[in-house]
């Protein structure tokens, strides 16, 4: 049996040392390592996503990789990927790192300096143990490992981390309907409030509480049944694990914090909808890096525009996400706003919903001052749009109680040909507009062209009537100069009647000439330019006695 093995490694010379000694090991076949816990969860839901047996056999996690803690990684790795197992590379042989290890699920530590025989040993048995893992899970890898609406690895919910690109975007409202509308189609959500200082999601559910994820900070080991009885049971069905009532409690939020509650949390319920606010904290930087999808809401302006696009940087910057990774989601958009979903897609370099919500603000007035948004009406083209966009992300498999409308149009498929709509005409009329000054400079250049020759032609005729019209006139001792210009002439528009005509005598051919003004787009305007025709005719003076 073959053992696949993936080394996760950011040291290159650990990485060379690592794959070459798994390489010795009998009937082993290592894949090239990953430098970072980014990439390592990417390539593992990827597989996973395809298949179970897609999946490497043994994960060989280096102790000093970033940008997640070794630990804090494996501890996610066997939540999300449970027939996988995981090994620990480090230097440390203390009984505490042991111990720890074991904790958050490790099926074995190989110490530095490297050594054949025990990662052998290690090696055989994490891959004896995910054999049995993978012959148990049986008919359940399916479920397991992609098989539900959002395509969540692992065996865990789906996680939207929601965040805006700046303050008063709708992060929250948009937090909220995306949660509302996932419970409403049957899967069992959970709303965490991430935006630490100023969470409003209790003020926009009309929610008093004891509890929040404050109180969750001081737990070394944050399991399912742990982070439960700090979530509140909202009427709507939906949970909530709400930000502390007192802002400045929200540094207790670390990084390890955020990791292991959004693990626990997606380790309990479907669907996980993470309100990140609009500052970047390691908390949030934590929620965005793990989430299956991430929300960028913007408002159709400019300063939301630049506002994004340094959100994007950072994100990549501190390699949490990618942009092609991350959804933009205009909000308050307008028919006849310049700014639409394509132009923020080129601009941030993001992939923008097919969905943008509506200004509207009489709709939400009312139930937003009660605190009831629970209570807005179905027929809201608001709710309508971002019940939409639930079922375009996958939070829902088709949109849930808020009918056709914007919500129709976030989706493909339906019957016929889907119609275009207000965002989708204001972005081809955005682009048209864009081109519309190349399509003039084409046009005018194809114009020019023509007049270049259609003057040409005009030249070479009025030099052909002037030669034999001189020709004429000199065989009959007349002016044959005179006769030249004014056959020339005559066979030239109003507006090229400026040009120079002569005529002369070569040899035994009157030799006539026409320089005529070529006009700028239109006949009149001088440019500068030129064209020249010269045309003969025979001397019949030459053959007179």
């Amino acid at each position: 049996m073959i053992t696949r093995i993936l080394p996760a490694v950011g040291d290159p010379d650990a990485a060379r040392a690592l794959t070459g000694l798994a390489a010795q090991l009998p009937d082993a076949e290592p894949a090239a390592p990953v430098p970072d816990s980014t990439a390592l969860l990417d390539t593992l839901a990827r597989l996973a996503a395809e298949s179970l047996d897609e999946l490497p056999e043994v994960v060989l996690v280096h102790e000093r990789i970033a940008p997640v803690p070794a630990l804090d990684l494996i501890r996610d790795l066997v939540l999300r990927f449970p027939a996988v197992g995981v090994v620990l590379v480090t230097a440390d042989t203390s009984p505490a790192l042991l111990t720890a290890a074991m904790d958050s699920g490790a099926r074995g530590i190989v110490t530095f300096p490297l050594g054949y025989d025990a990662l052998a040993e290690r090696v055989q048995a994490a891959s004896a143990w995910s054999a049995g893992m993978r012959r148990h899970l049986g008919s359940t890898a399916v479920e397991l490992y992609g098989g539900g609406p959002g395509g969540a690895a692992g065996g865990s919910g789906q996680v939207v981390a929601v965040t805006g690109a700046k303050g008063g975007v709708g992060t929250t409202l948009a937090a909220v309907q995306l949660a509302l509308a996932a419970q409403a189609s049957g899967r069992s959500t959970v709303l965490l409030d991430l935006d630490l200082q100023s969470g409003d999601v209790a003020s926009y559910l009309d929610v008093q509480f004891r509890r929040s994820v404050a109180d969750l900070a001081a737990i070394s080991d944050i399991s399912p049944r742990v982070v439960q009885d700090a979530v509140y049971a909202h009427e709507s069905g939906v949970g909530l694990l709400l930000a502390p009532a007192d802002g400045e409690r929200g540094e207790e939020i670390t990084d390890r914090v955020a990791r292991q509650t959004v693990n626990a949390l997606r380790g309990r319920y479907d669907v996980v909808v993470v309100d990140c606010g609009t500052y970047v904290t390691s908390a949030t930087a934590t929620a965005i890096e793990m989430a299956d999808q991430a929300v960028l809401l913007l408002t159709p302006d400019v300063v939301a525009v630049r506002a994004a696009k340094r959100m994007v940087r950072l994100w990549d910057r501190l390699q949490i996400r990618k942009a092609e990774e991350t959804v933009t989601v205009l909000n308050r958009g307008a028919r006849g706003s310049e700014i639409q979903p394509s132009l923020v897609a080129r601009i941030t370099g993001t992939r923008a919903a097919r969905t943008s919500v509506p200004d509207v603000p009489k709709e939400l007035q009312a139930v937003v001052d009660a605190g009831r948004l629970q209570d807005l009406d179905s027929k809201s083209v608001v709710k309508q749009a971002l019940w939409g966009l639930a079922g375009e992300i996958g939070l829902v498999e088709a949109p849930a109680g808020a009918g056709g409308g914007a919500a129709g149009h976030g989706r493909k498929g339906g019957r016929g040909t889907r119609r275009l709509g207000k965002s989708d005409r204001g972005a081809v009329t955005l682009e048209f507009a864009g081109m519309f000054p190349l399509v003039l400079t084409v046009i005018g250049l194809l114009w020019q062209c023509a007049l270049y020759g259609y003057t040409y032609s005009l030249a070479g005729n009025a030099a052909d009537e002037a030669a034999r019209a001189a020709t004429a006139a000199a065989a009959v001792q007349g002016d044959y100069a005179g006769a030249c210009d004014a056959a020339g002439k005559e066979h030239l528009p109003g507006a090229w009647q400026g040009a120079a005509i002569s005529c002369a005598t070569e040899g035994d051919v009157m030799k006539a000439t026409v320089e005529v003004d070529v006009p700028l787009f239109f006949p009149g305007i001088e440019t500068g330019w030129s064209v020249r025709a010269e045309a003969g005719a025979a001397d019949e003076t030459q053959d007179s006695p």
